[in-house]
Formats: structure tokens, C-alpha cells, sequence
């Protein structure tokens, strides 16, 4: 699905900028170009953005290995 008519961004550019790690709606637009123009996609692109970012990324964890057994 389109989000950003403007620039031709999709749903599927934003969850992989988030997956690559963008946190933020500025950097979205920088790395995509989504709101850049008129803004009517903002909202939903940051929706888009919060909804795909990972959880650890969000709450500024960082994922461990998991272990099978203890040392």
C-alpha cells in the first residue's frame, strides 16, 4: 500500500526503515522522503513506524544470545 503519494513511498519502505533501525519520524523522512511534501501521510507513517520498529529497538534494550545452559 502507498503511504506517501508524493514521493511513491510504501508501507513496505517504512517497516524496513525500521528495521533497519530508524527511530524517529525526522529520520523516515530523510531516509524516505515519506512526509517531505504536503504531510497528509504523516500520521499514518508514524504509525507505520512504531508498529514495525523492533521491541528491543523501542525500548532501547539491546537482544542478548540466548543460552542453553548455564556456564
Amino acid at each position: 500500500m502507498y503511504v506517501c503519494i508524493c514521493n511513491g513511498v510504501t508501507e513496505l519502505d517504512i517497516r524496513r526503515a525500521a528495521e533497519a533501525g530508524c527511530g524517529s519520524l525526522p529520520e523516515l523522512t530523510m531516509r524516505t522522503g515519506v512526509g517531505a511534501c504536503c504531510g497528509t501521510c504523516v500520521e499514518t507513517a508514524s504509525a507505520l513506524l512504531e508498529q514495525s520498529r523492533p521491541i528491543t529497538a523501542a525500548c532501547g534494550l539491546v537482544a542478548l544470545p540466548v543460552l542453553s545452559r548455564a556456564a
